[in-house]
């Protein structure tokens, strides 16, 4: 029969030959541990009933038992070949175990001897009793475990290890170990205020340290809570004590005999001191906390795991909290240096970690074997039963610091390493932290700590730039921090200035051949070859974020491959995962110091045409997804620009990425953002320079659609600079006429203009007549918008037909839904609607989404204008489903205006105001004050039928703004309705009919400005 061992003090435990056995539903565990906790004694099956169900059992109940019986005899015949361990016994079931194989048992009967030791005078053997007693514990007794008789148990259980911490407390007393017993007891006492032995013996203690004022101030705490909570004064044991204290009682001196302290082996306390200006960590610290509870009695012993980038602050972690917790660890506290990463010397092999560690515990040098294993076995036999912190400070690899590992006991480990050694998951319980830079206030706390609180709250935004300069690591902060302490002269901005130049802020924060870049440097040098160069070439981007796609790109390798490497760079902390969603590939950042020394060392290792032609790759995959999103997104078609400088990107990849291409527009806008930043800005030997307009152009969409007109603004005029540069004239006329669109979308129709000109003159120079085309719409816009009726219609018409020519059934749909516009203008109302309903015609033909919800939206308003509010609601609510389903918030705003319009036309006022105000929301979202404005004039009109004196007051403010924003026909309708509302009796509705008449008078310019 296989060796089987049951485990209640902690959660209910089944181990096989070392095994831990996967246990049923609950009410199996119960019966099992009723049985455990009635070892060798018959249970009835009343009692598991009893047990079970708490007094609401089945019908069924005593038929249930046996079930889980028989389950519990086929599991243990099943893995162990016992069929005897529960056996049948009237009037119910018996378990038969031997001591060893119950811990509640072997507990039971080490506290015994330990009792009979103590009572023998043997108080060391009693001691050694008590600390194999204790290590059996795990955590709280019959953990998860409810009802009787768990509960009964579990409070016998803890009660008896309270009792026998406070034995082995008084044992130690009687050797003499009064200070290693503080930290110890001081715990027992704040966890269990009331137990008066456990106070009496850390007043013992705390006297016999030469600590009298705080013994004395323990038991006036004692007694505050005693008779707080239970009304009572100390017993005569505390009373006793407090009173010998007073008195200097020669009683309370340590037993004579006792060992001379330089006859008594010393107790190791190699912990160095912590930093002067230590940065907060209270979460670290508080997870760091919960290894003290951990290595109690644990076995295998609590080990914690400190990771992060040099400099991040790992061993100033790890010493504050050693430092903190040093009393809980009475036999000493071990540190050792291994050199895991240093400048010159090689990593500490553990054979001579081994010799340091042994001899500070003691062991004489002619008994420290030469053989790794025997050393390591004799190390773990050393630390038996020993409750000792051991701090293995910048370890390299799972191989160095394995045989540095306590064996089994009480003891506590904790490792700092860059790397998060992941080799330790599973043969051991880890706390891993790791460690990220600081918070802004934090850092900031930082610097106030080094160089003095009075300079930074002077100047809370410097101080604020100069830890973000920092990457709020604390290396550099305390560099910093130290350079100003230095010069009191210096203001914090003179040091941010020196800081924001970035070829020399590695310069500033690496004093002599230390800080910052050797740190790096330390961490660069390890890294295999592959690796090596793959943070070289990432560090050539000015990104702040990147896809792996994107370093495979850099290599021109296989994807897998690339994956693997910049895995890599995560586990040697020089990038970090910026962000993973489930289903979606992992996006990576540097912070800025790691990235600014990739950059240097591509810079000094790699040649010019190496760099460049990776970064050709990179930003042609951008250009390779951008097109394809954008052809995915706008239904088939192309961008404005044929894209150049592509690179082939796995079809695979391709829609892996671009399932929801607005999706990936968003999620990497601000990558396409910053690569065209540094295409535009590239010199003309890299050839980069294309990028920039071709990438702009790919992304109008997200630009448009989620109103980033920032960014749209921003990308088209640094590539219009860079293609007047190069010298291309197309890419000015694209750039040119992106910013033309741009102006239309903020109503600077003046603005647009001036763009628009010079772009229609260098398209028809290349004779590009689709460019052309494209341009003469957007005049058309222009001219509609001041009312030039007659060149507006001449533009838009030759637009139309180049585009139905061409075969663009996009740009032709876009045509005619303006075209239809323009014609209801002209007072040719049926030719408009004719031609919206070809536009939506069209667009079905293609299968283009965003042009049919365009134009079904341009229908609607014609709709509206021809007195059909009915259809034009129709028209409407499949634009909003459309843009909706699109996530095109700017094209749902529109839908929803024109929606809510047409609603309080035909009466429907309540769902009107309801769709009006949601359409209000987003507008004041996206800021654009014509679109206000024209909600704002339907708003007054619901308010005019309703009798509102409000009305007056939102019309007018439409008014003012189509004013101040030149919309000339925009402002006369709105006065035509001011008056109208002006004109009504105080409180008297005016009839919707009357105000839709106003509003389908000639002079509409309602349509929504053509992408």
């Amino acid at each position: 029969m296989s060796d089987i061992v049951f485990r209640l003090l902690g959660a209910l435990d089944v181990q096989i030959d070392g095994r831990i056995v996967t246990l049923g539903s609950s009410r199996q565990r119960t019966v099992l541990t009723t049985l455990l906790l009635a070892r060798n004694r018959v249970v009835s099956v009343e009692r598991l009933i009893a047990t079970v169900w708490q007094g609401n059992e089945p019908a069924t109940a005593r038929n249930q038992i046996a079930i889980l019986v028989g389950a519990l005899r086929r599991l243990f015949k099943d893995a162990a070949g016992a069929d005897d361990l529960i056996v049948t016994s009237h009037p119910g079931y018996i378990m038969t175990l031997s001591t060893h194989q119950l811990d509640i048992a072997t507990f039971e009967e080490r506290a015994s001897r330990a009792r009979e030791a103590a009572r023998q005078g043997q108080p060391a053997e009693a001691c050694k009793h008590i600390d194999e007693a204790l290590s059996l514990w795990r955590g709280r007794a019959l953990e998860g475990i409810v009802g009787e008789p768990a509960e009964s148990a579990a409070t016998r259980l803890e009660e008896l290890r309270l009792d026998l911490l406070e034995e082995r407390a008084g044992l130690q007393l009687q050797f003499g170990r009064h200070r290693a017993l503080i930290g110890e007891l001081t715990a027992l006492v704040r966890e269990h205020p009331l137990r008066e032995q456990s106070r009496s013996w850390l007043m013992l203690a705390e006297y016999r340290s030469g600590n009298r004022a705080r013994a004395l101030e323990i038991f006036r705490e004692g007694r505050a809570i005693l008779v707080d909570r239970l009304g009572l004064e100390p017993g005569p044991g505390l009373r006793s004590i407090h009173d010998l204290i007073l008195q200097d009682a020669p009683e309370l001196a340590p037993p004579p005999g006792l060992p001379s302290p330089a006859a008594m082996a010393a107790v190791p306390a190699q912990l160095p001191a912590s930093v002067a200006a230590f940065a907060s960590r209270e979460e670290e610290l508080g997870s760091l906390d919960r290894l003290l509870d951990e290595s109690h009695g644990a076995r295998p012993p609590a080990i914690g795991s400190i990771s992060g980038v040099s400099g991040v602050g790992k061993t100033a972690l790890a010493v504050h909290w050693a430092n903190q917790a040093a009393a809980g660890f009475p036999d000493g506290q071990l540190f050792i240096n291994l050199r895991g990463y240093h400048e010159t010397d090689e990593p500490v092999l553990p054979e001579a970690a081994l010799d340091r560690l042994l001899h500070s515990l003691g062991v004489p040098g002619a008994r420290i074997p030469a053989d790794l294993g025997d050393r390591a076995a004799l190390y773990r036999s050393v630390l038996e039963n020993k409750r000792m912190l051991i701090l293995l400070d910048d370890a390299r690899s799972f191989e160095q610091i394995r045989p540095l590992l306590p064996g089994t006991g009480r003891c506590c480990v904790l490792i700092t390493s860059r790397d998060p050694i992941d080799d330790l998951t599973g043969d051991f319980a880890i706390r891993r932290i790791n460690l990220r830079v600081l918070e802004q206030d934090a850092a900031t706390a930082l610097l106030a700590q080094v160089a003095g609180p009075e300079r930074f709250a002077a100047d809370p935004e410097a101080a604020a730039r100069l830890s973000e300069l920092c990457d709020r690591l604390p290396l550099a902060l305390r560099i910093a921090g130290t350079r100003l302490a230095a010069r009191p002269h210096w203001t914090l901005r003179s040091l941010v200035e020196r800081l924001e130049c970035e070829r020399r802020r590695l310069d500033e924060l690496s004093p002599g051949q230390g800080g910052i870049r050797a740190g790096l440097r330390l961490t660069y040098r390890h890294l295999p070859p592959a690796a090596a160069r793959m943070f070289r070439c990432l560090g050539l981007l000015k990104v702040p974020e990147f896809a792996s796609w994107v370093g495979a790109a850099l290599l021109d390798t296989e994807l897998w491959e690339a994956e693997d490497l910049i895995e890599q760079l995560v586990d040697a902390q020089l990038l970090e995962v910026a962000r993973h969603r489930a289903g979606h590939p992992p996006r990576y950042r540097f912070h800025n110091l790691p990235h600014l020394y990739a950059r240097e060392l591509a810079l000094a290792e790699d040649g010019e045409d190496e760099q460049n032609a990776a970064l050709r790759r990179a930003f042609g995959g951008w250009v390779t997804l951008a097109d394809e999103a954008h052809r995915r997104a706008e239904g088939g078609t192309t961008p404005h620009i044929a894209p150049v400088g592509r690179h082939d990107l796995p079809r695979s990849l391709l829609d892996e990425l671009l399932g929801t291409p607005m999706d990936w527009f968003e999620t990497e806008r601000q990558a396409l953002v910053a690569v065209v930043a540094q295409a535009a800005q590239s010199d003309a030997v890299s050839n980069l320079a294309m990028f920039s307009w071709s990438l702009t152009a790919c992304a109008t969409p997200v630009f448009e659609t989620r109103h980033y007109l920032d960014d749209w603004r921003r990308c088209a005029e640094q590539s219009l600079v860079a293609a007047r540069r190069a010298g291309s004239a197309m890419g000015e006329a694209a750039m040119l006429r992106s910013l033309g669109s741009l102006a239309i979308n903020q109503r600077r129709y003046p603005s647009a203009r001036e763009s628009l000109m010079p772009a229609l003159e260098l398209f028809r120079q290349a004779g590009d007549a689709h460019g052309s085309a494209q341009v003469l719409r957007l005049l058309a816009i222009c001219a509609h918008f001041r009312s030039d009726l007659a060149h507006a219609a001449r533009y838009v018409e030759e637009a139309m037909d180049v585009f139905v020519r061409l075969g663009d059934v996009r740009e032709a749909a876009h045509a005619m839904g303006l075209f239809a516009q323009i014609e209801v203008e002209r007072g040719n109302l049926a030719r408009g609607v004719e031609l919206s309903e070809r536009a939506v015609a069209k667009s079905r033909e293609g299968g283009l989404w965003r042009a049919e919800a365009q134009s079904l939206h341009w229908l609607a308003e014609v709709l509206l204008r021809s007195g059909e509010p009915g259809r034009a609601a129709a028209a409407s609510r499949r634009v909003v489903k459309l843009t909706q389903e699109g996530g095109d918030r700017v094209g749902e705003t529109y839908a929803l205006r024109a929606l809510g319009d047409a609603l309080w036309r035909t009466g429907e006022f309540v769902e009107s105001h309801s769709v009006l105000g949601r359409a209000r929301e987003i507008a004041d979202e996206l800021a654009d004050d014509f679109l206000i404005a024209r909600i704002e004039a339907d708003l007054g009109c619901l308010d005019a039928v309703a009798g509102d004196p409000a009305a007056a007051r939102r019309i007018g403010g439409a008014l003012n703004t189509f004013t101040a924003l030149g919309a000339k026909v925009w402002r006369d309708r709105t006065e035509r309705l001011l008056r109208a509302v002006e004109a009504a009796e105080p409180g008297a509705p005016v009839p919707a009919a009357t105000l839709a008449g106003l509003l389908e008078e000639p002079g509409d310019r309602s349509a929504r400005p053509v992408r």
